[in-house]
């Protein structure tokens, strides 16, 4: 027989036994964070589903509602958004190392702290509500202690920890503003760098980065209009002819161009980079195209429409099968002649020479997407960058190979990071001029190509950036191949 109390009798402690109260929006922002923890996964990706099913319930058998599903994004964002600082809070409210608090502990006491914190749900109601999901996915034993730190931290608002928790300016700049603005000492320092400006600069980007970002969707030429896009919740890009903004945060999903594949999600950063490359200048002919790293597929599906429009012909390459396959489906109906093929961009399955215009939009650090991943800021290290650093300079050097004389090639990255932007481009055009009688190449000037944008610097290259643009980080530089 259980030895367990059953509701309503007494046990041993003299409390009346009672079951926790089930909360589904809570449970499920619980949900994802363990899976962004556990399994590496992003946000973005593992989020939208599991509200897709949770919508697709009824009321009492956990079912979301509109508004239950909007602060349930909330909660999860804003706690990954907010992590760093919200670890240094939780710290001076513990009597023991944070690596020694349980990562599931952990994680509910990130979310009580941006419901206290962070949004607009009063103190008590934060704290309760957070203590009743530590009772259904902790127990009560470890929801006493969650229930303990909660009400330290509510001893004081988000400005008052900041206030006890961050250095001066003046002592220590870098951690100052990584601990008000939630990033990682390291990308701060890197992100500063790569603006070359002032306190205003980079205070202005890192508070871009902690702001959710407007969906963009792209009208795919040929296919697809932006007319057809606008409607009360939308508006007309910034920069590009094919993009459309969701601003009050619309359901793509609800278009039928979207559905249909004629239209897709796609940061306007992403399409100015491939506009780029296909109105650039190339020498004679100009009849393939190919994209090197082509998963998942995004701008190889504006590109193949672009040379489409042309009578150009497309090749998409990707290493991964998998993300080969969703590259097929994103250029599935595309109007013109295209190809995707499963193949290192490295070690190419195509003779040197063969493509009027290539893009290599390399794999990176993603430090330019962290409004859209707020979580791959606490993700990455330093030392990933060494890890980037051969495969992108290959894939570089490779493109440039790919590349007839009087070709153009995109070198393009999600990331400010110098390491990955000029550093990469500098370093291949000095090692090809070491090599007399092979591969030659110049950099020409990209700015041309993003008309009417402002805060472009000084070229050749163009760094875009969130506070500047409203766009990604994306880095562009163009080549063109000499000889």
């Amino acid at each position: 027989m259980s030895t367990r109390p059953r509701q309503g009798t007494k046990p041993s402690h003299g409390k009346p036994h009672r079951r926790p109260r089930k909360d589904p929006v809570r449970i499920l922002a619980f949900e994802a964070l363990r899976a962004v923890d556990e399994r590496d996964a992003y946000a973005n990706l593992v989020l939208p589903p599991m509200l897709r099913k949770a919508r697709e319930k009824a009321p009492e058998q956990g079912g979301l509602d509109a508004r239950d599903a909007a602060l349930a994004t909330e909660l999860v964002y804003g706690t990954l958004r907010r992590q760093g600082t919200y670890d240094a809070i939780i710290a001076e409210c513990v009597d023991r190392p944070l690596r020694e608090v349980d990562p599931p502990v952990l994680d509910v006491l990130s979310l009580g702290a941006h419901q206290l914190l962070g949004t607009r749900i009063p103190g008590h109601a934060a704290v309760s509500a957070t203590v009743e999901l530590a009772r259904v996915v902790l127990g009560d034993g470890r929801a006493k202690f969650v229930n303990a730190v909660l009400r330290k931290i509510s001893a004081d608002d988000f400005d008052g920890w900041l206030e006890r928790i961050t250095p001066p300016y003046e002592e220590d700049a870098e951690e100052h503003l990584a601990l008000r603005h939630a990033h990682p000492r390291w990308v701060v320092s890197a992100l500063w760098d790569a603006l070359g400006g002032s306190r205003q600069d980079i205070t202005e980007l890192l508070e871009a980065d902690n702001e959710r970002p407007e969906v963009t969707l792209v009208a795919r030429p040929g296919r697809a209009t932006t007319g057809e896009l606008l409607t009360e919740e939308a508006l007309p890009g910034r920069w590009s002819p094919y993009a459309v903004r969701l601003t009050e945060g619309g359901e793509p999903g609800a278009l039928d161009a979207v559905r249909e594949g004629r239209a897709g999600v796609q940061d306007e950063g992403s399409q100015l980079v491939a506009l780029a490359l296909a109105n650039a200048p190339v020498e004679g002919a100009d009849t393939r195209w190919l994209d090197t790293c082509a998963g998942p597929g995004g701008k190889a599906a504006l590109l193949g429409a672009l040379a489409a429009g042309r009578g150009a012909a497309l090749v998409a390459a990707e290493k991964q099968p998998h993300r080969a396959r969703l590259v097929a489906r994103s250029l599935a109906g595309n109007p013109g002649p295209w190809t995707v093929v499963t193949a290192d961009g490295t070690r190419p399955a195509w003779r040197p020479g063969s493509f009027d215009r290539v893009l290599a939009d390399v794999p990176c650090t993603g430090l330019g997407a962290l409004r859209r991943r707020p979580e791959a800021r606490w993700r990455r290290r330093p030392e990933d960058l060494e890890g980037f650093a051969p495969l992108q300079r290959g894939l570089l050097r490779q493109a440039l190979e790919a590349a007839r004389v009087g070709g153009v090639v995109a070198y393009v990255t999600c990331s400010p990071h110098p390491a990955e932007t000029r550093a990469v481009v500098d370093d291949v055009l000095k090692s090809l001029a070491k090599e007399p009688g092979g591969t030659a190449a110049e950099l020409i000037d990209a700015r041309p190509r993003l008309p009417e944008m402002p805060a472009l610097g000084e070229g050749p290259d163009v760094q875009l950036w969130p506070h500047l643009h409203g766009t990604d980080a994306m880095y562009l530089a163009l080549l063109r191949r000499t000889a």
